[in-house]
């Protein structure tokens, strides 16, 4: 993997945690209130794994937020 590609899956994920942590959820009540597995959930806030749109609509719609929120990274 690209070095760049995994800085932006380290950001994604520490974002994803922050809001949901910010929301006052577990992964395990994010997950039951999406359609994407807590294991899936646990491994994307610790960069082990890529996401889909379907997934990050998925958790924007659990998190009650819009997706851009989610995509709200800092970019460079």
């Amino acid at each position: 993997m690209k070095q760049k590609d995994a800085l932006r899956l380290e950001r994604f994920g520490s974002h994803l945690k922050k809001m949901r942590i910010k929301k006052g959820m577990s992964i395990r009540e994010l997950s039951s209130r999406c359609d994407v597995d807590y294991a899936k959930i646990s491994k994307l806030e610790n960069n082990k794994a890529n996401l889909t749109l379907t997934t990050l609509l998925e958790l924007a719609e659990g998190l009650d937020i819009h997706p851009k929120e989610l995509l709200n990274i800092g970019w460079e």
